[in-house]
């Protein structure tokens, strides 16, 4: 059995690779590492996103966590962060919530939270993965009332999540946004609570059928909603992914806002109100360098943790920071949340626009931007880049050339697809782009050559 977690979770194919079996076994693993706990009644809450596979893997999951003796409360489709607040609010010692994020409709996934709402640790999943490698189960098998039983919170879960989103949020009346909900998890809540908060809400890939999440929408794919926005009269976007723990933007001038936008608008404003812890946030090297230097002229540090939400989180808890994320549109902000949530990251964007005064594009004017390219190739498989001979040597020439202007170039494999991620960024926008250029068609024709036999 190759590895089962990876950076963000089980991630893979459904019913292909993550098989009903496989989703059995991880329940009924994750049941007895939780054997020790001294409730009274163990119980996981357990959320799914709407993709087609959900429902089979989710029945799946619950059959082995209840051969435990492990109670689950199951809340229906909800975003992520949902469920890890969920755990929280009913006194769960864990949660779980079946989904593949923003990756393709074929795929499916798990990721689990602690008592405390965060996410589990590399060291607990290893545990995890260890007792399903060994077939860990209850013995004797439990019978009779000894099984764990399973209630359905779906009917409440939703409006809890949305009053938890809403508290500290002003009357947002006056404002109007089209929410692209991915055709994902956020389609269930984010429009409810966007008009809760007193906004007028267009709702586009609000389809929660499943067949569609992903597809050419949400967060991923912002042109999406940057079109949408020239045939209705909404002053801005907000775009999620599948599961929403994402937030990308649009602004009123059709400008796409990202993740490093939102960390400086969220960081500048608490900064400015007192309200930010060390003076600083937390995020990856994949973001643009420019928020560094830029923000540094506010007194305010940026500081870089390894790629991934996990552990951009790791770091702010060790370092004392509230504020972090990645420029993929992951942002946490850990005074009110223990992970990444998109909806509660664009409400609170809205109301820093609603107490400023200020549109969108003025509160993104808080830094510069470095000329940058971000470019992802589909590869064959996850070994692609240990085949790829002499691409080495050609990623130090072009490092060197990049160097000259300030910058930096990256290629590296997705932690959790068949991409490889390249980003290269400096002061000279025209060495950004040939530098990136032939780094791109180095690997496409190395792809087209394998393709070849």
């Amino acid at each position: 059995m190759s590895r089962l977690f990876g950076t963000d979770g089980v991630r893979a194919v459904a019913n292909a690779v993550l098989t009903p079996e496989l989703m059995t076994a991880l329940g009924r693993a994750l049941g007895v590492h939780l054997s020790g706990e001294t409730s009274t009644t163990r119980r996981v809450v357990v959320g799914r996103d709407p993709r087609p596979s959900s429902d089979l893997l989710e029945a799946a999951f619950l059959a082995g966590l209840c051969s435990t003796g492990t109670d689950a409360i199951t809340v229906g489709i909800l975003p992520t962060a949902a469920v890890a607040h969920l755990t929280k609010h009913f006194g769960a010692v864990a949660g779980a919530v079946i989904t593949a994020s923003h990756n393709p409709l074929e795929d499916n996934g798990l990721k689990l939270f602690d008592h405390a709402g965060y996410k589990y640790s590399e060291a607990d999943e290893r545990l995890i993965e260890g007792l399903v490698r060994e077939g860990a189960a209850p013995q004797p098998p439990l019978q009779g009332r000894s099984v764990g039983r399973i209630r359905d919170h779906s009917r409440i879960a939703g409006e809890i999540y949305i009053s938890h989103l809403l508290t500290g949020i002003p009357d947002l009346n006056g404002m109007s946004i089209t929410v692209d909900c991915a055709n994902g998890a956020s389609a269930v809540v984010a429009p409810a609570a966007y008009r809760q908060a007193g906004a007028t809400v267009i709702e586009i890939a609000g389809d929660i059928s499943g067949n569609q999440i992903n597809c050419g929408v949400g967060a991923t794919n912002p042109e999406y909603l940057r079109k949408s926005l020239t045939n209705d009269i909404s002053s801005i976007g907000l775009s999620h992914d599948g599961d929403a723990d994402r937030l990308i933007a649009v602004d009123e001038l059709g400008n796409i806002v990202d993740g490093a936008d939102l960390l400086a608008i969220f960081a500048v404003d608490a900064h400015e109100q007192g309200q930010l812890p060390c003076n600083g946030l937390v995020t990856t090297p994949m973001t643009n360098g420019g928020l560094r230097t830029s923000l540094a002229e506010r007194g305010i540090e940026v500081i870089e943790a390894p790629i991934g939400d996990r552990p951009v989180l790791r770091t702010m808890l060790a370092e004392g920071y509230a504020l972090g994320g990645e420029q993929n549109g992951h942002v946490i902000s850990l005074a009110r949340a223990t992970t990444g949530d998109g909806i509660l990251s664009g409400l609170l964007l809205l109301e820093i626009m609603h107490r400023s005064g200020k549109k969108l594009h003025e509160l993104t004017s808080v830094w510069c931007r470095q000329p940058q390219q971000l470019v992802n190739i589909p590869v064959p498989d996850r070994q692609f880049l240990n085949r790829a001979t002499g691409l080495n040597q050609l990623i130090t020439e072009e490092r060197e050339k990049v160097a000259r202007v300030d910058g930096r170039l990256t290629v590296r494999l997705s932690t959790i697809e068949n991409v490889v991620r390249v980003m290269c960024e400096g002061s000279d926008d025209e060495i950004v782009k040939s530098v990136t250029a032939r780094i791109v068609s180095d690997l496409h024709t190395r792809i087209y050559r394998e393709s070849q036999g």
